[in-house]
């Protein structure tokens, strides 16, 4: 599943929080040598820094449309930076603050009159369109606090991402912090840290708990950061999957595919299996993924009355489990209930023990129940899909950061509706070459398209508030025999 990794050269963007013209900087110096090491044992290097210069400045954004011009597109920024010379893009000019004097690289005494430059006013769209176009391997990020130039990249990053730490005053650190749980929720997204004096590790584990491995800015930090890399590049997945597949797919007709929805069998949804058919046929679906809250019963249900009612849409049996404390996951072409209440882990296990799908639903909805960052790289090998888009998630932040997270590790992205209500059946779908079982499947759902469409989030919040909660028994049991009977005469037609 992983990649081999033996001879890989990696693409790399450094990103410091300091003026690059800041010589006497003991970060950037830091940053200069590692990228000029890392250029020189062949890896493409961009080192991003905003700039006390305008010239240098436009000069950099002159050089990246002429890039966007050119044969070989933005990725055309990393030619040539594999020979001892990276490449440095001052992605804004920078304002100046002066802050309180703080020890330096590997703990030695920093300047007396040090200076934490302000977030330039645009350097957080420059980095934005820098990180989502140009193919990186790798955002390595120094003193990521915010607002910083480093703080940014890290929010923007579609790559691998590892923080570096060099402060070791804690007043300095506690300084930097506009706000904890919003630097809390990004410092989520690094793969891995490193901290450049043991000092420095203690005060960061202690202020956000995590795993800081030392990398002194002496030499050989270049040889140990190459090691972090390929280390964390090993987790990512093959992204092309199996080519006979995709040369026996090539051919079949496509489909749009819905891949998270629920019937009356969820505790929190009153949609018949009928009338779920029968929507899903009348918004040009081809198969759906019934994934009802820890329970296969509708899906078994949905299938069997597709077959007897000759609806052409595929049922897919899945079910979105709920694990003791660490969010759902879905598993797909499942044929065993598979109980609520195990590890992330432990259900990730049933689902591969039955030949099934692993698929995480919003995965960094923070409104739903979710696995937080590190339970979910603990699986990360052993998650299949990771539902993209959901159009039920309020925040589309979240959508996108999860995005980000399969672009990381190169994991098949999809999309699912999390229909409660008929209604809302189809609002996303994913458009793929028709497939037969779950290998076909997952090759079929790399080369998919995701296709959205309008729908209003509190409409259908309203609808599914109206038909469970807000609607007594008597009257929900009466409302499902009227629309199962419109549906089945929709069926017999």
């Amino acid at each position: 599943m992983a990649e081999p990794m033996a001879s890989a050269r990696f693409s790399i963007a450094h990103v410091t929080p300091y003026p690059w013209e800041a010589r006497d900087n003991e970060v950037n110096a830091h940053v200069r040598a590692v990228c000029e090491e890392l250029s020189r044992r062949g890896h493409r290097v961009l080192v991003l820094a905003p700039s006390r210069s305008q010239e240098r400045v436009r000069a950099s954004r002159r050089e990246l449309r002429a890039a966007r011009a050119r044969a070989g597109g933005p990725g055309s920024l990393l030619v040539g930076t594999d020979a001892g010379t990276p490449r440095v893009i001052a992605v804004g000019e920078v304002l100046d603050l002066p802050v309180a004097a703080h020890n330096g690289v590997n703990g030695a005494p920093g300047s007396s009159r040090r200076r934490m430059p302000a977030l330039p006013i645009d350097v957080a769209r420059t980095i934005e369109e820098l990180l989502s176009i140009v193919p990186l391997d790798v955002v390595h990020v120094h003193e990521p606090f915010a607002p910083s130039t480093s703080n940014a990249a890290l929010r923007h990053s579609r790559a691998l991402n590892v923080g570096s730490f060099h402060c070791a005053s804690e007043r300095y650190v506690l300084s930097t912090l506009v706000a904890r749980r919003f630097v809390e929720s990004f410092y989520g997204r690094l793969d891995a840290r490193t901290a450049s004096s043991p000092a420095t590790a203690e005060l960061m584990a202690r202020q956000f708990p995590g795993d800081y491995r030392l990398v002194p800015g002496a030499g050989g930090a270049a040889a140990e950061l190459e090691s972090i890399y390929r280390e964390l590049a090993a987790r990512r997945h093959d992204p092309d999957g199996d080519p006979a597949l995709r040369e026996r797919l090539a051919g079949r007709r496509q489909i749009d595919v819905d891949l998270h929805m629920h019937t009356d069998h969820s505790y929190d949804c009153a949609t018949p299996v009928e009338v779920l058919l029968a929507s899903a046929r009348e918004r040009g679906l081809g198969a759906i993924a019934v994934t009802d809250h820890n329970e296969i019963s509708g899906a078994i249900a949905a299938r069997k009355h597709a077959l007897q009612a000759g609806i052409d849409v595929r049922v897919i049996i899945g079910e979105e489990v709920k694990t003791a404390d660490q969010g759902e996951v879905i598993g797909l072409f499942i044929e065993e209930l598979i109980p609520r209440g195990m590890t992330l882990q432990e259900t990730v296990a049933e689902i591969r023990r039955q030949g099934g799908v692993v698929y995480v639903p919003h995965p960094f909805d923070r409104l739903h129940s979710v696995p937080d960052y590190e339970h979910l790289l603990k699986i990360v090998a052993d998650v299949d899909a990771i539902e993209v888009f959901n159009p039920r998630v309020a925040i589309g932040a979240f959508n996108d950061e999860a995005a980000r997270f399969a672009a990381k590790y190169r994991i098949v992205a999809a999309a699912g509706s999390d229909s409660h209500v008929a209604q809302g059946l189809g609002s996303v779908r994913n458009r793929m070459r028709d497939f037969d079982g779950p290998a076909e499947f997952l090759q079929s759902l790399r080369d998919a398209e995701i296709h959205t469409r309008p729908t209003s989030l509190l409409y259908v919040q309203a609808l599914k508030f109206l038909q469970t909660r807000a609607t007594p028994p008597s009257a929900r049991r009466a409302s499902r025999a009227r629309r199962v009977k419109r549906a089945m005469g929709g069926s017999r037609k």
